[in-house]
Formats: structure tokens, sequence, C-alpha cells
């Protein structure tokens, strides 16, 4: 590839074509074609180089005076959106940061959106997904009536569709994603979710690269939204976001770590935006993280009304949301699994702060 890009010559733009065409209709190409023909895998040279990486406008919400903008419905973006979207107009402060009825409605908000993220969310390029009403404040009004005081043990209903459930178990326990948040000197903002893991698809002979294992979130029951299809996208975790106010960027925000990764942003952006936290303080703060909806990767383990819980909450809290129903499983008082959120905020004046999570290898660098 670096050869290809060298002797383009010209622009760099035709150098990173060059690459980028030596990795899918050249020699790289070829090889990985040739690995899946005798591995008998189904991806074959037509295929690569018939790929190209679309580019699609993020989908915006509303929350107060803030926007939010993530990336659509064939990853688990808009469900930030949608927990946003049910826990408005809530006087979360009221609650108190991290008592016990405020993690038991992040609790269960976060049950009320997998849900439908369960039942509706695929890849919009095959099948039809109800995005309107999915993001819309009124559908929001309505669902906020299955929050109640007790837990739900299942997932709440979705629609007139109850998802699936799948095998119990515990979820994977490989560290395989990145997360990268920018803010140049121009003040343009860069969020993205690197992510391949090798722990379920083979190293390329000769190549040294996987090629893709998003497909292990794919699912074979045939009603299944993110049902595997020839040339259709898995419902994938990574999902970046922004944080905007009156259209200016004000902060890109994410985290590697599964189904995990939204709510944790969830939970920082409510540290930093509502309980007015300085950035480093909202993504250090104990978290939860629900198990409560079958996980994205295969085989889809599903723990429903379990409820991890960093050690660092209180023994007394942690008691209170088990009499509210929830299985509670504690974490260490630093949990990887429980995210590691990274963020740049832009100040009102320009300036830049950035936050990095201890709970994984995360660091904030300035250039």
């Amino acid at each position: 590839m670096a050869r290809a890009e060298k002797s383009a010559g010209g622009s760099r733009a035709a150098g990173i074509r060059a690459a980028r065409d030596e990795f899918y209709r050249g020699e790289t190409a070829k090889r990985i074609a040739e690995f899946h023909r005798a591995e008998k895998g189904p991806l074959t040279l037509d295929d690569l180089a018939a790929f190209e990486v679309e580019i699609e406008r993020a989908l915006v919400g509303t929350w107060g005076p803030w926007q939010v903008g993530v990336c659509g419905f064939w990853c688990q973006g808009p469900v930030l959106l949608q927990m946003l979207n049910l826990l408005e107009g809530t006087d979360l402060a009221a609650l108190g940061h991290n008592s016990p009825a405020y993690l038991h409605l992040i609790a269960e908000t976060v049950k009320v959106a997998f849900a439908e993220r369960e039942a509706y969310y695929g890849d919009p390029n095959v099948v039809d997904v109800p995005a309107e009403m999915l993001l819309s404040k009124a559908h929001a009004a309505e669902r906020r009536a299955l929050i109640r005081d007790r837990a739900w043990r299942e997932m709440p209903p979705a629609g007139d569709r109850r998802p699936t459930a799948a095998i119990a178990g515990g979820a994977d326990e490989s560290l395989d994603t990145s997360y990268v948040a920018v803010v140049d000197a121009d003040g343009n903002g860069f969020s993205a979710t690197p992510s391949d893991p090798n722990v379920d698809s083979p190293a390329v002979a000769g190549v040294g690269c996987v090629v893709s294992g998003r497909g292990s979130q794919g699912w074979l029951d045939p009603a299944h939204k993110s049902v595997v299809a020839p040339g259709k996208r898995p419902r994938l975790t990574p999902a970046p976001a922004m944080l905007l106010r009156d259209g200016k960027l004000v902060m890109p925000v994410g985290t590697p770590g599964g189904d995990v990764q939204q709510q944790a942003m969830l939970q920082v952006l409510l540290n930093h935006v509502v309980f007015d936290m300085p950035l480093q303080q909202a993504i250090e703060a104990p978290r939860v993280a629900s198990r409560s909806f079958p996980d994205s990767f295969w085989p889809h383990a599903y723990a429903p009304g379990k409820l991890e819980v960093e050690r660092r909450v209180p023994k007394e809290t942690r008691d209170a949301l088990a009499a509210r129903g929830h299985e509670v499983s504690e974490w260490p008082e630093w949990e990887w699994r429980a995210g590691a959120v990274c963020a740049v905020r832009v100040a009102d004046d320009g300036a830049r702060w950035t936050g990095a999570d201890p709970r994984r290898g995360a660091h904030a660098i300035a250039h």
C-alpha cells in the first residue's frame, strides 16, 4: 500500500486512492480472496472490488439546549438519542447524583431504549427502520410510562413485537475496540470508534490483518432485523457521538465497551452537563451498566435484570437497587468493562479541555 501511494504521484488524495485500490483491488485483495476461498469463506475478489465506504449524514437529536450527533440505525448510536429523549423533562439533579432513585431511572431508561434497539435496529439499506417514530419526542413520552418504581426483570415491550430471548450467560471480555476524539486548531471535530477484533476472526495469511469480524454481531434468526444477509451491515456496537450547541461543536465523545458504550456515554454526559462536573471528574465517576437485553456479540447472551455496578457506589445504594428488583452484580472499583470514555470539550473562549478514562489505557494529548 505504501508503494502504491508513492508510485501514484500527484496529490495526496491520489496517493490515498492508490493505496486503497491496492487493498481492495490489488495484490492484497487477491491474497484476501484466496484465503477466503481456501478456508471456504464467502468473500470474493469481486466483493472487495465493489466495496466503497458510505458517507452518510449524522442523525442529530435535541436535548434541552443541546444537540447530539450520532451514527445511523446500522449501529447503536440512536440509542443515545432515545435515552436522552426519555430523560428529557425529568429533574435529574433533584434525584441526586448516583442516588438509588437516579441509578434506577438510568437503568430502566437503558432497558426501554435497548428493547427498541433489539426490535427495530438494522441496516437501513436493507430493512425498514421506523426512524422518525423512534426518535420522536411524542414516542419518548409514551415510552416513558414503562419506567416504573420496580425494575423490569425482562426487557420492556417494544411496539407490537417482543424481542427474541437469547442464550443466558455473560458478556464478551476481549479488549478489542478503541476510541479517538480530536479537535484541531481550526475547531474541526473528529469522533471515531475504530474496532475490528481478531478474537473471532483469523488473520489473513501473508497479509497480517483480519477481514472484519463484525459478522459476529449478526443474527441467525430470520425474523431479526439484523439477520445475516449478503451485502448487509450487521447492527454494530461502535457508535461515537458529538455534542453541539446552537449548531457549533462543543465536544466529540465516545468509548469502547460493546453494549456498554451508549450507557457509559449517557452517564458521562449527564455528569458533565446536569451535575456540572469538570470533564475528567465526569468520566471518573462510578458507573452502572445493564445487561438486561441480548448481547450484540454471538451467541447473544442475555442476563435478565442484571445490573453491574462499580464498587465505589456505596453498599447502601447497591442494596437499595437490589430492593427495587435489580439483580446487582458487583464490579471492581474501576472496571474496564464499564467503558473508557474520552472527550475533548471546546470552551466558550476556544480553550480545549480533555478527559481520558483511567479504566483502560487512555491519554490526553496536546499538539
